[in-house]
């Protein structure tokens, strides 16, 4: 069983002005002659954080880490309330990414991520195919109604009954109907005390259910409140907004896909992103390796998932 690379520090680190006003911290680490990698981290609104450069081989990858808009330590941060999102959308990220890729010098990269960062890899692969070498792909999200509708709507209670009563408890009954848009108004709400209750609850949620046993520092660190307000605004407009995608787009354009070699990543046990999701790119993708992980939730380090990750990373290496 593969277990993270050893802890290593960037060697270089930038903030790129990439307009609207929004500017993204970037690092460098491992290799500087390497093979170029970027990880996208989840959410949105996540943030990069030091585990993921280590599911790349520091002596072979030039691994590439950065903070998507609003979140980690871009700017402006989400948690301010002046903070607009109109200019943070899945194609302004898009664009993010080959403006990150151009300034590096960068002619193409493996392309790794999870959850979000699935589907933000699937996008940018499936726009720029020309600059995408591999693809390794886990936890799959496509923002469709019924994967919103699941974990967020109340399909995932009949699993967490306990903690489904935790991320009702901010929202007045009266407005339960449509739990995405009700926390839409919460997490905007000119009172601080109301936007950090809602964006701890969001966060909550979501830090006690991706991994199969709960984490007491993952959840510490999703709840901090500025991350957590950050964290739940972001996605909240995301969802809200189906991640701006046509109706199954990243499924119905995966054949955009088949000559970039590729490895999916699911959990059997995954809560946040259901496995349907990941079957239905595995038929839309048959080029693409399937690994349907038997005793892993969502989150990247569990064991079976990390395994298969750094797999696919190692395998690609070359």
């Amino acid at each position: 069983m593969r277990e993270f690379y050893p802890e290593i520090e960037p060697y270089e680190t930038g903030m790129l002005d990439v307009g609207d006003g929004q500017t993204l911290y970037w690092e460098a680490s491992g290799n500087p002659d390497g093979k170029p990698a970027v990880y996208l981290h989840g959410g949105p609104g996540g943030a990069s954080s030091a585990k993921q450069r280590r599911v790349f081989n520091p002596e072979k990858y030039r691994i590439i880490l950065f903070d998507q808009r609003g979140c980690g330590l871009s700017t402006p941060h989400a948690s301010e309330p002046a903070a607009d999102l109109e200019a943070n959308t899945t194609w302004h990220l898009v664009a993010d990414l080959e403006r990150l890729r151009a300034h590096l010098g960068i002619d193409s990269w493996l392309v790794c991520g999870g959850s979000w960062g699935s589907a933000l890899a699937l996008a940018y692969a499936q726009t720029h195919t020309e600059h995408v070498t591999e693809l390794v792909v886990r936890g799959i999200f496509t923002l469709r109604p019924v994967e919103l509708d699941w974990f967020y709507e109340g399909g995932a209670a009949a699993i967490y009954p306990d903690l489904w009563e935790s991320f009702l408890a901010p929202v007045p009954v009266d407005v339960r109907g449509h739990l995405i848009e009700a926390y839409g108004r919460l997490l905007n709400d000119p009172d601080q005390a109301v936007r950090e209750r809602a964006g701890i609850a969001w966060s909550t949620w979501e830090s006690s259910t991706i991994t199969l046993l709960q984490q007491p520092e993952t959840i510490a660190h999703f709840t901090e409140p500025a991350f957590a307000v950050a964290f739940a605004r972001i996605e909240n407009h995301y969802f809200q907004n189906g991640g701006w995608f046509e109706p199954n787009q990243l499924i119905r354009d995966a054949g955009k896909l088949k000559d970039i070699p590729g490895v999916i990543v699911q959990g059997r046990y995954d809560m946040c992103t259901p496995a349907f999701t990941a079957w239905e790119l595995h038929k839309a993708w048959p080029e693409a390796e399937f690994q349907m992980i038997p005793d892993a939730g969502h989150a990247f380090d569990q064991p079976g998932n990390l395994d298969a990750i750094i797999a696919a990373t190692d395998r690609f290496a070359a």
